[in-house]
């Protein structure tokens, strides 16, 4: 950012609404959280809101996305962290993420899938929580769905105690540009698609796994092969987050973790 953007983002900030909605959206990461919640969470009437939406999109602050009827808005954290490094440069100050070896960073994985309403979200939701903190994890689709994820993946996930007011359908192109370690497909129709730019270092992988959209039979059926298909996916996220990410040499681990699509892992 240069000093003329920096000021401007500074000067959108220095409002107490804005600074708590800056706040709140960089504690929930990529998820971002819709217009509606934001507005109960702090208290504000929606047409005030707006204003303050707009000034931190304009500062560069923040970004929103629409899905369906919903916007959701999702802090920019390269950005805040670029305006206060600006300041913080000149006394020799250093951040806490930069301060930190780069080998204890949390390792950046995304999870895709056309929809990104079942397969991918679900997975997202499960290394979030077996990785204890030792993954920055996010899910995304070529095609997101208007809809938000399956209501029944949502319900699944919740009653296994995964975090799910996070979880919303997003368009990979939201993340063009970020570095990831690591991008695991989890279905067969992005063969042929050309997927974003992750960087030189990041490991694609994919794991071919049956769509729950597409899944037949009554209720009970289909929250049965719900269930196996979490069940097999857990085990390959486990394994996968007890892999040696730091210290194995990166085809060898490119080939663990493309090891890890045999379905019948952990049976």
């Amino acid at each position: 950012m240069n000093p003329d953007r920096i000021a401007d983002a500074y000067a959108a900030i220095a409002q107490p609404t804005r600074l708590e909605l800056l706040r709140l959206l960089l504690g929930l990461g990529d998820g971002g959280l819709p217009a509606g919640e934001i507005v109960a969470r702090l208290g504000v009437p929606a047409s005030t809101m707006s204003f303050h939406f707009k000034a931190l999109e304009q500062a560069g602050l923040i970004g929103s996305t629409r899905h369906g009827r919903s916007i959701v808005y999702v802090a920019r954290a390269e950005a805040v962290r670029a305006m206060l490094s600006h300041l913080a440069e000149p006394a020799g100050l250093v951040l806490a993420d930069e301060r930190r070896d780069p080998a204890g960073r949390p390792i950046d994985v995304i999870f895709l899938c056309t929809r990104n309403s079942a397969r991918s979200v679900m997975a997202e939701a499960i290394l979030t929580t077996v990785g204890q903190g030792r993954f920055r994890v996010a899910s995304a689709g070529s095609d997101p769905s208007s809809e938000g994820p399956l209501p029944e993946v949502v319900a699944h996930l919740r009653a296994l105690g995964h975090e799910v007011s996070a979880l919303r359908s997003k368009s990979w192109d939201d993340f063009r540009g970020r570095p990831m370690d690591c991008a695991i497909a989890l279905c067969d129709t992005l063969v042929d698609q050309p997927c974003p730019d992750f960087g030189p270092d990041a490991i694609v992988a994919s794991w071919p796994l049956p769509d729950p959209a597409k899944f037949a039979g009554n209720a009970a059926e289909r929250a049965t092969m719900l269930g196996e298909l979490y069940a097999g996916l857990r085990r390959r996220l486990v394994a996968f987050a007890d892999l040696p990410h730091r210290t194995l040499p990166r085809p060898a681990l490119k080939a663990r973790i493309e090891a890890l699509a045999n379905p019948n892992l952990g049976a």
